[in-house]
């Protein structure tokens, strides 16, 4: 009963009518899996088969037994966290990539995915408006890229003596960000033995942006104490509300003081493919590197993060190994990714962004994000006009901060334990996925308005829902 090509190609077709039926009704699931904790645990058999199992009862079992407990990103009513987009034209291409199979680590085992990711690179950096001094690399997620900003920051200013003698010998180097910086920022310092403690959190305004002003501050105290600034990371579009912050006067401090300027563009970086929203990037060419996620909003599957560096050299300088085993002639003269980040090993990640960019087009894609925003603008309007909800930070691109905030209610723990309850009900009932943040301390609901497939038909029956939820939370206060 194992496969043999025949039956692979039977079963793949099945699969793929499977997969496109599932793309086409992803929207009548619950979105958010309503299982609990052990319910796909305990169905699965505690040991493999001893023999062979037919690929039917396989797939049948998926269906029963996974499916269920699997939240469906790919909804239209997925309004959660920032979105893990796909599209059709990124699904082929992962296919092609899996069949294939190749280990793109270097040039030579596999010419042509190397070259294909420099020029992909030079597409995306060109589309959103990077200067051509930046050079780019496919990397897995915004994390690993900030880390590896950070770890070519402390390779830089160390001479690269740390990656020789370790940091015994260092100097207590600093990172500096705001409060509203994704937390993988937190991690990252911590692996890249800098410490938690030496992570400065900078104050903000009130557009949640941080305060150049006090980032100076900061960097001359530390330099007061003997402490060694080593690199400033910007939020172009923090994970809580996608506040901006003001890269021009940030990068003109990093430079004053010999820092590293990293940009965080996780999510954001994708709205640049859209002229009219460069603004947010002004000053983007005093950054030592950059990262956004195509896999977040730019409708390729999950993992593509677009890592852009200055300085190639000393990133290479940083990562770079060279035992016997992978010496080739071309060494120096082509480009062996897997000197240009973390994992030796590396995926043909290129070829995604290539079929979805040359399938959908520029305008395709821009079309697609500006119909995004709009929706966003759309709910926007309708929170300011509603007597009982209040938007909770300034809408800066296609995600709606805001809280129900009925009449009556003044205390600000009942109002977070109201939207608390609100969130967990309409979660709860499946029809759409929201997930929460804090502003300025209070309980905010986050609406993301970014999946591949979100109509406004969508956006409109989750304001629906979400009053009629509301309303139905505040009639046990108003007969108390």
């Amino acid at each position: 009963m194992e496969l043999d090509n025949q039956s692979f190609r039977e079963q793949a077709h099945r699969l793929v009518d499977w997969m496109a039926d599932y793309i086409e009704n992803a929207e009548n699931f619950p979105v958010r899996s309503q299982q609990l904790p052990g319910d796909t645990f305990k169905q699965i058999p505690d040991a493999p088969p001893k023999k062979s199992e037919a690929m039917e009862e396989i797939l049948s079992d998926f269906q029963e037994k996974i499916l269920p407990g699997i939240t469906h990103w790919q909804s239209p009513n997925f309004f959660a966290y920032f979105p893990a987009n796909t599209s059709y034209a990124s699904l082929l291409a992962e296919m092609i990539t899996a069949t294939l199979g190749a280990q793109c680590m270097i040039w030579e085992t596999s010419p042509a995915a190397a070259e294909l990711e420099e020029k992909m690179m030079i597409w995306l950096r060109d589309l959103i408006g990077l200067p051509n001094a930046f050079q780019g690399v496919i990397q897995d997620t915004a994390s690993t890229a900030t880390l590896c900003a950070l770890l070519t920051a402390r390779e830089k200013k160390s001479a690269f003596l740390v990656n020789q003698k370790g940091l015994q010998t260092a100097p207590i180097y600093r990172v500096y960000c705001s409060g509203e910086t994704h937390s993988s920022i937190e991690k990252d310092v911590k692996i890249a033995g800098l410490g938690k403690d030496n992570l400065v959190k900078i104050e903000v305004d009130e557009n949640l942006a941080l305060i150049p002003e006090k980032l100076e501050e900061a960097i001359r105290t530390d330099l007061k104490k003997g402490f060694e600034p080593l690199c400033i990371i910007a939020a172009t579009g923090t994970t809580s509300t996608t506040a901006m912050d003001p890269l021009q006067p940030m990068g003109e401090i990093a430079q004053k003081y010999n820092i590293w300027f990293h940009v965080d563009a996780a999510y954001a970086g994708t709205a640049m493919l859209l002229p009219e929203e460069r603004h947010w990037q002004e000053g983007v060419e005093l950054a030592d590197s950059y990262v956004f996620n195509p896999h977040k909003w730019m409708f390729t599957n999950f993992d593509c993060t677009a890592y852009f560096v200055k300085d190639t050299q000393s990133l290479i300088r940083t990562f770079s190994i060279l035992p016997e085993y992978l010496k080739t002639k071309n060494q120096g003269i082509v480009n062996d990714y897997r000197d240009w980040g973390i994992p030796l090993g590396r995926r043909f990640r290129a070829l995604k962004l290539w079929f979805v960019m040359r399938n959908m087009g520029v305008q395709g894609m821009q079309e697609k994000l500006r119909n995004h925003i709009c929706l966003a603008k759309w709910l926007e309007e309708q929170i300011v006009q509603h007597s009982a909800f209040e938007l909770m930070a300034p809408r800066t691109l296609n995600l709606v901060c805001f809280r129900y905030h009925p009449q009556g209610i003044e205390n600000e723990q009942e109002l977070d334990k109201t939207n608390s309850e609100l969130l967990q009900t309409l979660n709860n009932a499946g029809r759409l996925y929201l997930t929460q943040t804090k502003v300025k301390g209070k309980c905010t609901i986050r609406l993301v308005c970014g999946q591949t497939y979100v109509e406004e038909k969508h956006v409109k029956a989750a304001w629906d829902c979400i009053q009629e939820v509301a309303t139905n939370i505040c009639l046990p206060l108003k007969k108390m």
